[in-house]
């Protein structure tokens, strides 16, 4: 664990925390709903950093509310809840896509980056920004991507090797990549909101999970689990979006204004979410001292329990997408 960076973090987050004003009349309203914790994680803190601008430089023509922990939607509700201009945007995992589209479940290939930076890279690169206009014909406007981390699994044993998650059931978002990458282990799943995962793992109506270390820690599923395994085995990962009728909607300076700002916060925030899951990581370790750290040859044994999967859905996704996002891996 990088100590000084963990440090400089807390500092970061510290400082980040917006005051909210009430909204004024003739505001442009702005509300997003995340389904995440806001403090202490990568796409909240994005969130909340982002408001902080658009209420601070805005003022006066635009306000913008941030709505953490499902407080008023799940993601699936939430892309409905966009489309209608409930609120204006959302920012779901690539998982809740599949109803609109099949190539953004890519994300969700097993070890297809070999770290949160070569997934960062692919995500600024032209051809991840040609996967922006995949969600056009469905109503949505891309913003752009946002980065969490690397996912960890964990179950009511301990996972060291494959053969060791078989029999269990597993809670997964709602992706045909994730429950074949469950199959190819022998193991069961079920699909549950993000919201209803803590207590289904209390209660054991599944036994094991897959996350980001500031999903684990912020929602305290590390509590229900035999220890963390630090896998890094796929990554998690956000589309942000409006809608284009809203975004149609503002006038041209206000639009271009509220885009900078975006823009200009998803670069900033986007490089803070490595340290942001090592400091999760660090607590969860302070408060357990059970994490499972793989050898060469045991993350090698996953690696080729998950390589099926590949050839299960590459047609779907795409051959070229799929190599052109492994080309930044280390060669």
């Amino acid at each position: 664990m990088k100590l000084k960076l963990v440090a400089a973090l807390a500092a970061l987050i510290g400082a980040s925390a917006p005051a909210f004003a009430n909204c004024d009349p003739g505001e442009t309203v702005v509300k997003m709903s995340l389904v995440t914790a806001l403090k202490g994680h990568p796409k909240g803190e994005t969130a909340l950093a982002m408001a902080e601008r658009v209420n601070t430089q805005l003022n006066g023509r635009m306000c913008m509310e941030v709505y953490g922990n499902s407080e008023l939607y799940d993601d699936d509700a939430a892309l409905e809840a966009v489309l209608r201009n409930d609120i204006q945007m959302a920012a779901p995992s690539f998982s809740k896509f599949g109803p609109y589209t099949n190539v953004l479940m890519m994300f969700d290939l097993p070890f297809l980056f070999d770290g949160p930076v070569e997934a960062l890279n692919f995500t600024n690169s032209e051809s991840a920004a040609e996967l922006r206009d995949v969600l056009t014909p469905s109503g949505f406007a891309s913003l752009g991507f946002w980065s969490n981390g690397m996912k960890q699994i964990s179950a009511t044993r301990p996972l060291r090797l494959p053969k060791d998650a078989e029999g269990l059931t597993f809670r997964v978002q709602p992706s045909e990549v994730i429950e074949a990458q469950f199959a190819a282990l022998g193991a069961n799943t079920k699909r549950l909101a993000f919201s209803k995962v803590y207590d289904a793992l209390v209660s054991g109506e599944v036994q094991g999970q897959q996350n980001s270390w500031s999903n684990i820690y912020s929602k305290g599923f590390y509590k229900a689990q035999d220890g963390v395994t630090e896998s890094n085995h796929a990554y998690l990962g956000y589309m942000a979006v409006t809608s284009q009728t809203f975004l149609d909607s503002l006038e041209p300076d206000l639009r271009d204004q509220f885009l900078l700002i975006f823009e200009l916060t998803t670069h900033e925030y986007n490089r803070f979410a490595y340290e942001i899951n090592e400091a999760r990581a660090q607590d969860v370790w302070r408060e357990t001292k059970n994490i499972v750290e793989l050898t060469d040859e045991e993350r090698a044994a996953w690696r080729a329990a998950f390589r099926p999967v590949y050839a299960q859905f590459e047609d779907q996704i795409g051959r070229d997408l799929i190599a052109a996002a492994q080309s930044f891996n280390k060669q």
